[in-house]
């Protein structure tokens, strides 16, 4: 998915300190694009907190009723630094990039795009989609990896049941569930769905911070409630989390890491380390979609060393970068 922000915030993402033992981040309307755009709601990142874990980047959208609003409508943009996380609960959407993968986008499946040192993609539902929900999520690759060659993974994880609750494991490992799919630091992604008036105790990893987004439902989290879409945080030190449901039906997300312990600038869909990088990112996307000249003019070979990749004919036309901010980028403390 991309960040179709026409004048995106830089943002330098860091470890902050819980003021509290739950923090509830609340989520903000950004449409998707297009004159009868879908509306996303976005939990991370924010001004108080950009990261949990390596998580960068939470939205949350749905159900979207396609007829209405044109469903997901997302042409070729690039990525550098992350992997994306794409969960859906209903519908389908068609994903094709410039490393070759072509993949459809199906309920309780993950698909995971590793961008490294660059990628382009598009995302579109599908004609037969009738109801879009779902979750797109970034995690910022550490430096350790943030210059390998971009890869795709799809795993489908089975469930795991008790007394009123199932849980799927998408990244890492929870309640004896594991998941075979590649990350670069230590992580955990996993869908729980709750039964009216059940409860779940589940064991944490004490290193890891932790987040639930509520999709559906009335929950209380260790006793607190979590307003319906909005991201509960946990620091490092918890080693349980008990979830309770009220009289309906509840699905979250849980998702988790080690602190990444980096430094990560973030504006549209670059994740770097500097201004200078951002800036380069930009000027290689532009100059490759056309919208720009390269500012050197094309090096020899250049049609071999794109970082972005090239795509099949007779696709939309690519999204252009925004304007950069007429200031240095810098961070958000």
């Amino acid at each position: 998915m991309s960040n179709t922000e026409a004048v995106p915030r830089e943002m330098l993402c860091e470890a902050a300190e819980a003021a509290s033992d739950i923090e509830i981040l609340v989520p903000r309307a950004v449409p998707l694009g297009g004159p009868r755009a879908m509306d996303v709601r976005r939990t991370l990142p924010q001004r108080q907190r950009s990261l949990i874990g390596a998580w960068c980047f939470l939205d949350h959208y749905g159900p979207d009723h396609v007829g209405a609003t044109g469903g997901m409508q997302v042409p070729r943009h690039p990525h550098t630094g992350l992997q994306t996380v794409s969960w859906l609960f209903t519908g389908e959407v068609e994903h094709r990039d410039s490393a070759g993968f072509h993949a459809m986008v199906r309920p309780g499946e993950i698909n995971l795009m590793t961008a490294g040192r660059g990628i382009s993609h598009s995302e579109f539902s599908t004609p037969g989609t009738d109801v879009l929900h779902g979750a797109q999520l970034w995690v910022a690759l550490p430096d350790t990896a943030r210059h390998m060659e971009p890869t795709f993974e799809n795993y489908r994880p089975e469930p795991v049941a008790g007394e009123g609750w199932v849980l799927r494991v998408f990244l890492g490992t929870l309640s004896g569930s594991t998941s075979p799919v590649t990350t670069h630091s230590p992580l955990l992604g996993a869908e729980i769905l709750l039964d009216p008036g059940a409860s779940l105790e589940l064991a944490l990893d004490s290193a890891f911070e932790h987040g639930v987004l509520l999709d559906t439902g009335i929950l209380r989290l260790d006793g607190h409630p979590v307003a319906k879409d909005h991201l509960a945080f946990l620091p490092v030190g918890r080693t349980s989390l008990t979830l309770t449901a009220g009289e309906e039906p509840v699905r979250m997300l849980l998702i988790g890491g080690e602190p990444l312990g980096e430094q990560i600038l973030m504006w549209w869909n670059f994740v770097g380390r500097s201004h200078e990088e951002i800036v380069s990112y930009r000027e290689q996307w532009q100059a490759e979609i056309g919208a720009e000249p390269a500012p050197d003019g094309p090096a020899p070979g250049a049609a071999d060393m794109l970082r972005f990749g090239t795509f099949p004919s007779g696709q939309p036309e690519p999204l252009p970068a925004p304007a950069l901010p007429t200031t240095r980028l810098r961070p958000r403390r």
